[in-house]
């Protein structure tokens, strides 16, 4: 996948960055059928396509890690809470997890980091990396934070404003404040190995982490970008990063 150039991020061309993108698997329902499926919503796969990459969806079924030295990217996308026991914790009543995903994801995104892969790890894919790296959770932010009001009601995004870190990559790729929807009731708490925090919303909540090593291209956000599609900056950094590591030389990018 070696590139000569500029890259041509145009709908066909080969040059396409290959996005992995972790799903669900679970019981749904599709045209008169109804059974488990492997799905993730349409947001995330028309914003990666839409800022210049060709997104794979990863299952968490038979998705082995060897699968990310054929992508040049990886986002780990949101969903359900992960087990508390991933990061030594008592189950809050209102925790739900689905131990098959956390498996999944937990391995692939120790995988990615170990490649070197672009990484976009997206609400429950933040609190993922968070966890992998030896950090722990708030299992419910009303608890600590009733003024904080990231679910509006079932299925329906809230809004976030936050404030980056000068110098960080949100914040080359955001500017100094920005606002996104949300929809979440867990957070980071104690910081992973060698996270650092790059955006905090007002009323104190993490809302980004970024693992600045010397070739990494990694940042978890606690909220929502695939749900603005008016705003690609976010997709379009990473699309950008991952092209890169299309492009280098093999010895550079694993």
């Amino acid at each position: 996948m070696a590139s000569s150039g500029s890259e041509d991020l145009s709908p066909g061309s080969t040059a396409r960055p290959l996005i992995g993108i972790t799903t669900y698997y679970q019981e749904a329902a599709w045209g008169v059928w109804k059974g488990p499926a492997a799905l993730i919503p349409g947001t995330y796969v028309e914003a990666v396509a839409a800022a210049g990459g060709v997104p794979v969806l990863l299952p968490p079924v038979a998705t082995g890690v060897h699968v990310l030295d054929r992508l040049d990217g990886l986002i780990t996308a949101g969903g359900t809470d992960v087990d508390p026991a991933e990061y030594g914790h008592e189950r809050h009543r209102l925790t739900v997890s689905q131990p098959q995903r956390d498996t999944h994801d937990l391995a692939l995104t120790r995988a990615a980091l170990e490649r070197d892969l672009p990484l976009l790890a997206i609400c429950r894919g933040a609190q993922v990396l968070n966890v992998a790296l030896g950090g722990t959770l708030i299992q419910h932010l009303p608890d600590v934070r009733p003024e904080a009001n990231y679910q509006p009601s079932p299925g329906v995004f809230g809004e976030v404003g936050f404030t980056t870190t000068p110098g960080s990559l949100i914040a080359s790729l955001l500017g100094p404040q920005a606002s996104a929807p949300c929809y979440h009731h867990q957070g980071i708490a104690e910081l992973g190995h060698g996270l650092v925090v790059t955006a905090v919303a007002p009323e104190g909540t993490i809302e980004a982490v970024e693992l600045p090593d010397a070739g990494k291209w990694v940042l978890g956000v606690q909220f929502h970008p695939e749900q603005n599609p008016e705003d690609l900056r976010l997709f379009r950094g990473f699309i950008a990063a991952a092209a890169a590591h299309t492009s280098a030389p093999q010895g550079a990018q694993r």
